[in-house]
């Protein structure tokens, strides 16, 4: 429910900076709040309801009991009701006058109409007026309406939580270059325009910006959800958030704040989430329309009763209150909040970020689905997936092979290193920029490079066979020993075992 949200939803526009993580902290502790707060007014509001219920009339004839006659009973009654109507309906009240000042009347207005007239109403009943009180009805309603929007306020807190994971992308502090060339550590929120900021190996990039000095592989899978490192060198861009592989770099910030890319992000999930379905667009002009049929109906009801009958006043006011408190659908305040509540939960543990309600009700229509491979169908790391030998066996390749990259942090060697569990020693273990790396191993001197280092010292292979696993999408490393070509490893983005189920389904 739109107006509902906007009642009790923070809309802090400074939450979707990635810079202001302390804020952030705060926002959450906010709606934290709110939950509990909702939490709170229900449970005590049905506490005082069980004893509006025992002494209600119409609820001792409905189950066959009846209490000795109590002298206060009416006014035990009215002063539990006041209680329960002032305390857990004040979130209402409150969003009714909300709903009026914007002209936008809704499911507050109808349940505030509902309660206080049903309030006014009954406690005229106990200081004299002849009728049937209408105080377990209203106790109730705000009960039932309490937990529809308790549920709500969880359902939104998560949402929130779901925007901090984002968040956390970023690194807390920067290293930036100062005018006189030494480093000092900042908060990455005082980064400024065409600062320099060093970037250590392993580290989290701090800002968007532009490299100006040495070069690097990039992991970007947390953001983009390409799982192959990203070589970055010297005018290339990075985006903040992503990290850094084996190399440092000097970068130049370009966007910070709100213009980031991760901000960005972060405010395409909060759009998503706060984006309403169909079913809530509706309950919502349901709302509007039935708060005037609840007014009119209650003022055609006791004109009818008053014109063209022969009862007084007390009976006529008591048919109309009874049309304006049923008018307000205790269902409907619960179903709708209820049902977005799970759907997001059950979506959400699927692994299904919901960017749009509507389309997400519409997809019980989809005949056809298309797939980004990366991350969706397969794991989002790599693994081996083809050995080739051009001179040896393939069990020397990948121990060779695996002993040089187990002192590499570079994702494709780490995946090389984990293919093999033997212990076996290296010495002179070293980078080559951009082109892999090499070592001694058993006194032999093995290099596991890219196709380029090949093509630079003018080493022949078997193009066909490397072409056909390149076409594949694979990329392709190759082991020499002692100078002498001995084979390659392909390796890819390991496929999730339960993809093909999920395909086939």
């Amino acid at each position: 429910m739109e107006n509902t949200c906007k009642t009790f939803q923070c809309n802090c526009e400074e939450c979707l900076c990635s810079s202001h993580i302390d804020h952030k902290g705060a926002h959450t502790e906010h709606h934290e709040k709110m939950v509990n707060d909702f939490k709170k007014r229900f449970w005590v509001s049905l506490a005082f309801t069980l004893p509006i219920l025992i002494f209600s009339p119409m609820v001792q004839l409905f189950f066959g009991f009846s209490l000795l006659d109590f002298k206060y009973e009416r006014v035990i009654l009215f002063i539990v009701s006041s209680i329960v109507f002032f305390y857990g309906g004040w979130p209402f009240l409150k969003g009714f006058f909300n709903e009026v000042k914007t002209r936008s009347l809704g499911m507050m207005t109808l349940i505030a109409l509902a309660i206080v007239v049903a309030y006014v109403y009954s406690s005229a009943i106990s200081f004299g007026l002849k009728g049937k009180p209408f105080f377990w009805e209203l106790a109730t309603l705000i009960d039932i309406m309490l937990l529809g929007h308790w549920i709500e306020m969880r359902s939104i807190m998560g949402a929130g939580k779901a925007l901090e994971e984002l968040a956390k992308l970023m690194p807390s502090v920067a290293h930036k270059i100062m005018s006189d060339k030494s480093v000092q550590d900042i908060p990455v929120s005082e980064l400024k325009i065409d600062d320099l900021v060093l970037v250590k190996p392993g580290e989290k990039i701090p800002a968007d910006g532009e490299i100006t000095e040495g070069e690097s592989d990039i992991n970007e899978a947390m953001l983009t959800g390409e799982s192959k490192p990203v070589r970055k060198s010297q005018k290339d861009s990075v985006i903040g958030g992503s990290i850094n592989g084996e190399s440092s770099f000097t970068l130049q910030v370009k966007k910070i704040g709100k213009d980031s890319y991760l901000s960005q992000v972060i405010d395409l999930v909060k759009s998503a989430q706060s984006s309403k379905s169909k079913a809530q667009s509706l309950a919502n002009r349901a709302a509007f329309w039935l708060t005037i049929v609840a007014l009119s109906g209650g003022i055609l009801t006791i004109a009818i009763w008053l014109f063209l009958t022969s009862e007084p006043f007390s009976f006529a006011m008591e048919r109309a209150v009874t049309v304006m408190v049923i008018t307000c659908p205790h269902a409907l305040g619960l179903a709708v909040p209820l049902v977005v509540a799970v759907s997001t939960s059950i979506a959400a543990k699927k692994g299904l970020l919901i960017r749009n309600r509507t389309s997400f009700e519409e997809a019980r229509k989809i005949s056809a689905i298309v797939f980004d491979k990366t991350g969706t169908l397969t794991r989002g790391k790599f693994g081996i997936t083809d050995t080739i030998t051009f001179d040896g066996n393939e069990e020397e390749i990948l121990n060779l092979a695996a002993a040089v990259e187990s002192h590499s942090e570079h994702p494709i060697a780490q995946a090389i290193a984990s293919s093999n569990k033997k212990n076996i020693d290296i010495q002179n273990f070293k980078a080559i920029p951009g082109k892999g790396a090499e070592a001694t191993v058993q006194g032999k001197s093995v290099k596991v490079v890219s196709p380029g280092y090949l093509k630079e010292n003018n080493i022949d292979f078997d193009y066909q066979k490397i072409e056909k696993l390149s076409n594949q999408g694979k990329t392709v490393v190759f082991v020499l020993v002692d100078d002498h070509l001995k084979g390659a490893i392909a390796l890819a983005d390991i496929i999730r075992d339960e993809s093909k189920e999920a395909v086939k389904n």
